[in-house]
């Protein structure tokens, strides 16, 4: 199953020379930091939510999840439920008191009453390794598109779309900034949402809008059966599948709250209202998507039929795409491509200016010139940075093809949660934290996730493994989360308590009036 390539290449075309177009007419005023990284604050809340939805709205979550319910059901949409629950954190202990505080980064946050240097070091490299990971999952449904829809199954083929792909979100960012890439993830949000209502409805209409309808050819076109209904088909067969869960469902949860591109976000509107107002706009977004995500892999798996799937290329990542050619034919299925394709470009855009700007503005300008760079040379910097990280997504999503890209986004979920939320959370509510608090837990959270992951069934020893042909794994886990996350917040603790930092009171107090109030804070 391919359809038209010609077609899907058209329609893929049109929509990315539209936002190109976009990127292009914003572009003329980032000229300053604020300009590119904040896009001066300019964004209202209900847009900034539609595009922090778009944001979060990732080649996981279309491809993945949807993939994910049509073969294994209820336990697969354990993912939309996770990625949805998720948003509380932010929305109650996060979002107007982030906005608050920092003006660029995470690192604002997380350093303003610590020592800069060690501090914004750290936040730098939590981001770009989280950043990193997120990357690897997007370029990884790039590759699984490449094959399926325009019948590119070389992998030379793949690798030519995928570095298109990266060239093209270079673009977005070195031209447009963080107004560009907002445009960009507004208008795909808008199309992702058409999208799935208008496959939702397709498929309701297919069995005369009876869910129960639907549901029961699930059943009868999977390989297993009734169990696809109930819980722990994926999770339920032993111990270590159920603590696996449990694990999951941690990172899902609290790993939102504590992404860089979504923090990032908080600074492009103009003050901590706006800032809740996004996160709730987005919340609605979401619940909108994620609720039809049920529609679709359940129906995935009536219509296609779970052995169909994974038999193609992308295997559960296929899940979208086959259903949209069964259901609607060769011009439904590129429109699902094109929908997919500027998914990937305006989430890796996303993620690029973040990491870009992590770097610039904590490492370098903060770090190696001490706060007090040359003038545009930051923006250099960041432009510079965002090339090579380009570069390396590209790489990246070469050694991730065949990954479940929902599998791989929950592990960045992982890493997230442990490095930055536990930091977060003492930073803006624990006036004893201290600096060898903050370094203990960043370090502590990252490194040790990195190590549980690297030592999981994802790196070695499984048939999707990222590693294959080998075996080193000895955690059992998939996802490393229920250790990580609980071992950052201890580490944080033991950090602060058993140190002799003497914490800032003067910056303590700072931080508090301003984080509620939101007196002395950026554009307020």
């Amino acid at each position: 199953m391919t359809g038209e390539p010609v077609l899907n290449v058209s329609i893929f075309l049109a929509i990315v020379a539209v936002t190109l177009f976009v990127v292009y007419r914003v572009s003329s005023r980032n000229t300053t930091t604020d300009d590119y990284y904040a896009a001066g604050g300019a964004f209202t809340g209900l847009q900034n939510g539609v595009a922090l939805s778009g944001d979060y709205l990732s080649a996981a979550s279309f491809l993945g999840i949807a993939g994910a319910i049509a073969v294994h059901g209820y336990d697969g949409f354990l993912y939309s439920i996770g990625f949805l629950v998720a948003w509380l954190v932010p929305l109650l202990l996060i979002a107007e008191r982030f906005r608050n505080v920092g003006r660029f980064t995470m690192g604002d946050v997380v350093s303003f009453r610590m020592r800069q240097r060690p501090v914004r070091a750290a936040a730098a490299n939590a981001t770009l390794v989280i950043s990193a990971f997120y990357l690897l999952a997007q370029m990884a449904g790039a590759g699984v598109l490449v094959s399926l829809l325009l019948d590119v199954r070389s992998g030379g083929g793949q690798a030519l779309v995928i570095t298109g792909v990266g060239a093209i979100m270079i673009f977005y960012v070195l031209v447009g900034g963080m107004k560009g890439t907002t445009w960009v993830q507004i208008i795909k949000a808008s199309l992702l949402l058409v999208c799935v209502l208008m496959l939702t409805v397709f498929l309701l209409g297919k069995f005369g809008f009876s869910l129960s309808a639907l549901l029961n050819r699930a059943a009868d076109n999977n390989v297993l059966g009734d169990r696809v209904l109930e819980p722990g088909a994926q999770y339920g067969a032993t111990e270590t599948t159920k603590l696996d869960f449990v694990s999951l469902s941690l990172a899902l949860v609290l790993g939102a709250g504590a992404l860089p591109h979504v923090l990032m976000r908080f600074y492009t509107v103009p003050n901590a209202l706006q800032a809740r107002r996004s996160v709730l706009s987005a919340t609605w977004a979401m619940v909108l998507f994620y609720g039809c995500t049920l529609v679709i892999g359940y129906g995935a798996s009536a219509v296609v039929g779970s052995d169909t799937i994974m038999s193609a290329p992308g295997k559960e990542n296929s899940a979208v795409p086959l259903l949209a050619f069964q259901v609607g034919g060769t011009v439904l299925l590129a429109i699902v491509a094109a929908v997919a394709f500027t998914t990937i470009l305006a989430v890796v855009a996303g993620l690029t200016l973040t990491a870009s700007a992590s770097f610039a503005h904590d490492v370098y300008a903060n770090v190696m010139k001490d706060g007090r760079p040359e003038p545009g040379s930051e923006l250099r910097v960041a432009r510079i940075t965002a090339v090579v990280i380009g570069v390396l997504s590209m790489v990246g999503g070469y050694l991730a093809i065949g990954q479940n890209v929902a599998a791989l986004v929950a592990l960045a979920f992982a890493l997230a949660a442990s490095a930055n939320l536990p930091t977060i959370l003492y930073t803006l509510f624990w006036r004893r934290f201290n600096t060898t608090g903050t370094l203990f837990s960043m370090y502590g959270g990252l490194g040790s996730c990195l190590l549980l992951i690297v030592l999981s069934p994802v790196f070695s020893g499984g048939s999707n493994s990222i590693v294959k042909g080998v075996d080193f794994h000895v955690f059992p886990l998939n996802n490393p989360g229920i250790v990580s996350i609980p071992l950052s917040f201890l580490l944080g603790w033991l950090g602060t308590v058993l140190s002799q930092d003497d914490t800032d009171r003067k910056r303590a107090d700072e931080l508090e009036v301003r984080s509620v109030t939101g007196i002395g804070a950026p554009n307020a």
